[in-house]
C-alpha cells in the first residue's frame, strides 16, 4: 500500500467531535478506496452512536444526582449563618461553625461537580496567602462551570448580584459565602461594593481572599475581554488565576451567541471525563503608579494573563448585553444592528434608496408598525416585526421616523459621509430660540451614534459632554460634529467602515473593528512607562 496521509479535518456537529480519527481522507489506489470509504464510515457511525448512548443515558443520571448534591449544600450553607445578625456577618465567621460547614460545603461541592463529568481539576502553581495577595482575578470567564476554580482556591469570597439571593439554594451558598453584593437597580450600590472590597482586602489576612472574574461575562475564550477595574480599586497586589478546559471537545463554552445553559449542560454532562486545569500565576505587585490608577492596573494584568494564555488582550467589553470596543474616544459595537437590518432588508428585497422617507428634520414623527412597513413597502409580517424591533420603542410602542430615515439613508450607500452626517445633523439638531443657529444636543447625538455605530446612548452622552466642554454652548454645531466624526483620521475610518455595510471588514483585516476585537488593539501601558 502506498504511504497514508491524514489531512487535518475541523469539522464538527454538535456534542460530538469528527477529529482525525474518526473522519479523514486517506490517499491511497483505486483498489482501496470502496474499502477504506466503508470502514471510516463505519467507525463514524460507532462513535456517533456511542456518543448517543452516553448522552441519553450518563447525561440524565448525572444531572439528577448533581441536582441531589446541589440540595444537600443547603443544610450546611444555613447553618453557617443561622442564627447571626446582619452586624456579626460583617465580620468573618470563625469557630465551629467555619469548620463544620466550609469542610462540608467543599466537600460536597468537589462532588457536584465530579457528578457532572469534572474528574479531574489539575493545579499548577501555589496559591498565595490572604497576606500575600488580598484578591484573586480568573480568566478567561467562559461558562458558568467556572465556579469549579472556588475549589483550589478553598473557597474564597466573591462578588455577586443582589438578586441572586432570592435564587433557592444559591441565595442560600452566597450568605454562607459572606459574598460581596451589588445591586444594578441601586447606584449607590457599586460605591457601597468598592468600599467593602478595600475593606477586606486591607484587613491585614483578617478576611479570606475575595475572588472576581473582572472580564465581567463569558466569553469564548479565543481572547480576554476588557477587565473591569473593580478588582484593582484597592491597590492591593493581586493573584491571577487562569482557568482552562483542555478537553478534546469544547462542550463548556457559553457566551452572549451560542448554545444555551440546558445544552451546555447537557453537552458536557454526556462526556466520559472532562478536565479543567487550574494554574496559579505569581503574585502581581502593582507599581505606585498602578495603585492609583485602577484602569491601568487592570489592563497591565489583562496584558500579563493574555500572554500565559497564548491569546489577544483586547479592548472588548460588554455593556449590558451588547459587546463594545473602544475606538479613540467612542465606544461602538462590535456588530451594529445597522448591519443585520440591513441583511434583513435586503433579504425581503427591499432597497433603501427606493424608500421616500420623508422625514422632519428637527422634528420627531412617531410612527407605529403597520405604518412602519406601508412606508418601507414591506408585506411579511415576520420581516416587519424583525426590522421594527431594530429601533428604540417608547411606551405606546412607537418609534421615531427620523430614526427610521437615517437608518434607511446610511444603508443607501449613495450618499458620500459628509452628505450622511450633514442628513443626520439635520434630522436631530435643534433650532434655538436666538438666532439662526441650530445645535445638537446630547439626545440627537446620541441617538445618531447608536443608530450608527451601535454606541451605547449613556457612553454617548458622555462623550458629547466631553465635547462641548471646549465651548461654552451646551451643543455641537454642524462644524464641531464634523470635526469630530470625519476630520479625526481614526473616527473617519471608523465612520467609513461602519457606514458601508456592502464592505463589512473581515475579522481577519488589520484596522477592523472585528480585528481589533480579536486582539490587534495597541498593548496598554506597562508598569514603569
Amino acid at each position: 500500500m502506498e504511504e497514508l496521509t491524514r489531512p487535518k479535518v475541523e469539522n464538527y456537529a454538535p456534542g460530538f467531535c469528527w477529529t482525525e480519527e474518526l473522519f479523514m481522507e486517506w490517499d491511497v489506489g483505486e483498489e482501496e478506496e470502496a474499502s477504506v470509504a466503508h470502514s471510516t464510515s463505519s467507525t463514524v457511525v460507532d462513535a456517533f452512536t456511542r456518543f448517543c448512548l452516553l448522552g441519553a443515558l450518563l447525561a440524565p443520571i448525572r444531572v439528577l444526582l448533581a441536582f441531589i448534591v446541589l440540595f444537600l449544600l443547603w443544610p450546611f450553607a444555613w447553618l453557617q449563618v443561622a442564627g447571626l445578625t446582619e452586624e456579626q456577618l460583617q465580620e468573618p465567621i470563625t469557630g465551629w461553625r467555619k469548620t463544620v460547614c466550609h469542610n462540608g460545603v467543599l466537600g460536597l461541592s468537589r462532588l457536584l461537580f465530579f457528578l457532572l463529568g469534572f474528574l479531574r481539576i489539575r493545579v499548577r502553581g501555589q496559591r498565595a496567602s490572604c497576606l500575600q495577595a488580598p484578591v484573586l482575578v480568573a480568566a478567561p470567564h467562559s461558562t458558568f462551570f467556572d465556579p469549579i476554580v472556588l475549589l483550589p482556591c478553598d473557597l474564597p469570597k466573591v462578588v455577586s448580584r443582589a438578586e441572586n439571593l432570592s435564587v433557592p439554594v444559591i441565595g442560600a451558598l452566597l450568605r454562607f459565602n459572606q459574598a460581596i453584593l451589588v445591586s444594578r437597580h441601586d447606584p449607590a450600590s457599586r460605591r457601597r461594593v468598592v468600599e467593602e472590597v478595600r475593606r477586606r482586602a486591607t484587613s491585614g489576612g483578617k478576611w479570606p481572599q475575595v475572588l472576581f472574574f473582572p472580564e465581567g461575562t463569558c466569553s469564548n475564550k479565543k481572547a480576554l475581554l476588557k477587565f473591569k477595574p473593580g478588582a484593582f480599586i484597592a491597590g492591593v497586589p493581586v493573584q491571577p488565576v487562569l482557568i482552562r478546559y483542555p478537553n478534546s471537545l469544547d462542550t463548556t463554552s457559553w457566551a452572549w451567541r451560542g448554545p444555551g445553559v440546558l445544552k451546555v449542560l447537557w453537552l458536557t454532562a454526556s462526556q466520559p471525563c472532562s478536565i479543567v486545569d487550574v494554574e496559579f500565576l505569581p503574585v502581581y505587585h502593582p507599581s505606585l503608579e498602578e495603585s492609583r490608577d485602577p484602569t491601568l492596573y487592570a489592563n497591565n494584568v489583562q496584558r500579563v494573563m493574555a500572554q500565559a494564555l497564548g491569546i489577544p488582550a483586547t479592548e472588548c467589553e460588554f455593556v449590558g448585553s451588547l459587546p463594545v470596543i473602544v475606538v479613540g474616544r467612542l465606544k461602538v459595537a462590535l456588530e451594529p444592528q445597522l448591519w443585520e437590518l440591513r441583511r434583513v432588508l435586503r433579504k425581503a428585497g427591499l432597497s433603501p434608496g427606493c424608500v421616500d422617507a420623508g422625514a422632519e428634520p428637527g422634528r420627531s414623527r412617531m410612527i407605529s408598525q403597520e405604518e412602519f412597513a406601508r412606508q418601507l413597502q414591506l408585506s411579511d409580517p415576520q420581516t416587519v416585526a424583525g426590522a421594527f424591533s431594530y429601533f428604540q420603542q417608547d411606551a405606546n410602542g412607537l418609534v421615531d421616523f427620523r430614526d427610521v430615515a437615517l437608518a434607511l439613508a446610511a444603508l443607501d450607500g449613495n450618499r458620500s459621509l459628509e452628505e450622511l452626517t450633514c442628513l443626520a445633523f439635520e434630522l436631530f439638531a435643534e433650532e434655538q430660540t436666538e438666532g439662526p443657529t441650530r445645535l445638537l444636543y446630547r439626545d440627537g447625538f446620541s441617538t445618531i451614534l447608536h443608530l450608527l455605530l451601535g454606541s451605547p446612548r449613556p457612553a454617548a452622552v458622555t462623550l458629547h459632554a466631553e465635547l462641548c466642554q471646549a465651548g461654552s454652548c451646551q451643543g455641537l454645531s454642524l462644524c464641531q460634529f464634523q470635526d469630530f466624526s470625519l476630520r479625526d483620521p481614526l473616527h473617519e475610518k471608523l465612520f467609513s467602515t461602519y457606514l458601508r455595510p456592502s464592505q463589512i471588514p473581515n475579522a481577519s483585516s488589520p484596522g477592523s473593528p472585528t480585528a481589533r476585537a480579536n486582539g490587534t488593539v495597541q498593548a496598554p501601558k506597562q508598569k514603569g512607562d
